[in-house]
C-alpha cells in the first residue's frame, strides 16, 4: 500500500489487482484496506470469482463483501467446531497422528522429576514410529502428553 500511495502521488494512476476477494481479508481488516485504498486513490480490480472486474473501494460493493466475508469466516469457524464436536461424541481423535508412547512418557516424567524444563525434556526424546521416526517431539507435545498423565492419574486417585 505504501508503494501504491507513493506511485499515485507522482500521479500514475495505480489499481491494486488480487485473483479474487478471498485473497484480500475478512470483515475489519477488508474495511481497513477499503479506507487505504480510498486515502490512497488507489483502484482495485478482481481478475477471478463473483467480482471480477474493477471496483471502487469506497463503494457499496466493497463494503458489503467485508460484511459479508466476516460473517463467512465465523460460518465457517462455527461449522468447524461444531463437526470436531460431533467426530468427539462419536469416539474420534481429532488431529494428527500421536508421536508418543508409554516408553517416551516413562522418560518424561523420570526427566521431569529432575526438574529440566520442557523443552530440554524434548530434546532428549525421540520419537520411535511413524512418519516423524528419529525427530524429537514439540515441547508443546511433551506438555500435553505429561498434562494428560497428570490428569489420568488424579482422576485415578480421586475415584479411591
Amino acid at each position: 500500500m505504501k508503494l501504491a500511495g507513493e506511485i499515485r502521488s507522482s500521479g500514475v494512476r495505480v489499481t491494486l489487482v488480487v485473483h479474487e476477494h478471498k485473497r484480500l481479508g475478512r470483515g475489519i481488516q477488508l474495511a481497513m484496506l477499503a479506507e487505504e485504498l480510498k486515502v490512497s486513490d488507489v483502484g482495485l480490480e478482481f481478475l477471478t470469482g463473483e467480482l471480477k472486474g474493477f471496483h471502487d473501494p469506497a463503494g457499496i460493493v466493497f463494503t458489503v463483501l467485508a460484511a459479508m466475508s466476516g460473517m463467512e469466516r465465523e460460518y465457517i469457524r462455527d461449522r468447524t467446531f461444531e463437526g470436531h464436536e460431533f467426530a468427539r461424541k462419536r469416539g474420534k481423535t481429532i488431529g494428527g497422528v500421536g508421536v508418543t508412547d508409554d516408553d517416551m512418557l516413562s522418560m518424561a516424567l523420570h526427566l521431569r522429576d529432575q526438574e529440566m524444563s520442557l523443552r530440554d525434556i524434548a530434546k532428549r526424546l525421540v520419537i520411535t514410529t511413524g512418519a516423524k521416526k528419529g525427530r524429537h517431539p514439540s515441547p508443546a507435545t511433551v506438555m500435553r502428553m505429561l498434562r494428560e498423565h497428570d490428569d489420568k492419574t488424579a482422576a485415578l486417585e480421586s475415584a479411591r
